[in-house]
C-alpha cells in the first residue's frame, strides 16, 4: 500500500506487443487490481494485421496499433498520447508483483535526484528446471541488483520508468533501434542521452517484474544471431572507429577460443560466444557505414 504522506502523481502505463495474446492478457490481469483514475494503461501494438485482442474488464485508455513492425514508433506515439507525470514501459512476456505501480510511485516520490528507473526483472520459473542444459542461451532480460535504491547507468526496456519532464526534453525513442527495426538497443541510446542532458538514472527493486521462461529461447544459433545483431545496432548511435572494432572482434575471439581450449562450462562459452558476435556484429555495422 502507497504510503498516504506521499504526494501522488498520474502513471501511463505504456505496454509494447507484438503476437502474444496471452502473455499480453496475463499482464494486464496482473496489473488490473492497481489502477485508480490516477493511473492509466496504453497499448502499444505493431507489427501485426489486427489488434490483439484485450480483456474487456480492463481499462484501456488507448490502443494503438500500427501493422508495421516497429517497438519504438509505436512506444512513442502512445507517449504522445498519454498524459502521466510518469511514464512507465512493460514488454507484454511478463507479469507485475502485486504493489508494482505503488513502488513506482513512490520512488520517484521520494527520489527527486532521479529522472528514470530501471526496474528489478527475475524469472518466473527457475531457467534451469523449464530449458534445460541450454539454459544459458535463454539471454533474458534478468535486472537483480540486490534490495536496495542505488544509481545505474542505464535502464532495461522490458521494466523502466521515466519522467515526463526528461522525456519531453531529450525526446522519445529513436526509431531506428528496437525490435521491428534494427532489432535492439533503442534502451541503451535512450540511457546515454539521458545522461549526456545531466539527468540520473536509479533502480528501484520494489518494481519488480516476473519474466516469461519460454524453453524455444535457449537456442544457441538464436542467441548468437541476437549478439550479432546488437552489435550492428550499438554502430547505430555510438561512434567506434575500425581499429577498436578491429581489436574487439579479435580479442572476442582469442578469448573463445582458450574457453573452448579448457574445456570451460556451458556459461562461461556462452557468455564468450555473445562478447564475439557482439564484436562482429559491430564491425558488420562498420562495414555497413563505410559504404552507405
Amino acid at each position: 500500500m502507497l504510503n498516504p504522506e506521499i504526494k501522488r502523481v498520474k502513471l501511463s502505463v505504456i505496454i509494447a506487443t507484438h503476437a502474444r495474446d496471452a502473455s499480453l492478457t496475463k499482464l494486464l490481469e496482473s496489473l488490473e487490481a492497481q489502477l485508480n483514475p490516477d493511473r492509466e494503461i496504453l497499448i502499444a501494438d505493431n507489427g501485426t494485421q489486427a489488434p490483439s485482442p484485450v480483456p474487456s474488464d480492463v481499462p484501456i485508455l488507448a490502443h494503438i496499433h500500427d501493422p508495421r513492425p516497429g517497438k519504438c514508433r509505436a512506444q512513442n506515439a502512445a507517449m504522445a498520447r498519454s498524459s502521466g507525470e510518469i511514464k512507465i514501459f512493460l514488454d507484454d512476456d511478463l507479469t507485475v508483483a502485486a504493489d508494482y505501480l505503488d513502488r513506482v510511485e513512490e520512488f520517484f516520490a521520494t527520489h527527486p535526484e532521479f529522472a528514470a528507473m530501471k526496474g528489478r526483472i527475475i524469472a518466473a520459473e527457475d531457467p534451469i528446471a523449464k530449458a534445460g542444459a541450454m539454459w544459458p542461451y535463454l539471454d533474458l532480460p534478468i535486472s537483480d541488483h540486490g534490495s536496495a535504491v542505488i544509481e545505474v547507468r542505464g535502464v532495461l526496456g522490458a521494466n523502466m520508468a521515466f519522467r515526463s519532464s526528461a522525456l519531453a526534453q531529450v525526446g522519445g525513442f529513436d526509431e531506428r533501434l528496437g525490435p521491428g527495426a534494427c532489432g535492439h538497443e533503442e534502451e541503451t541510446e535512450m540511457s546515454v542521452r539521458l545522461r549526456r542532458h545531466g539527468y540520473r538514472i536509479g533502480y528501484c527493486p520494489g518494481a519488480l517484474v516476473y519474466h516469461e521462461v519460454d524453453p524455444a529461447r535457449a537456442d544457441r544459433e538464436r542467441y548468437i544471431r541476437i549478439a550479432r545483431e546488437r552489435g550492428r545496432c550499438r554502430m547505430l548511435h555510438e561512434e567506434h572507429g575500425i581499429v577498436e572494432v578491429a581489436s574487439k572482434c579479435a580479442i572476442g575471439a582469442v578469448r573463445l577460443a582458450i574457453a573452448k581450449a579448457v574445456g570451460a562450462n556451458i556459461e562461461r562459452n556462452a557468455r564468450e560466444e555473445r562478447r564475439y558476435a557482439v564484436a562482429r556484429g559491430m564491425l558488420d555495422g562498420f562495414r555497413r557505414r563505410s559504404t552507405d
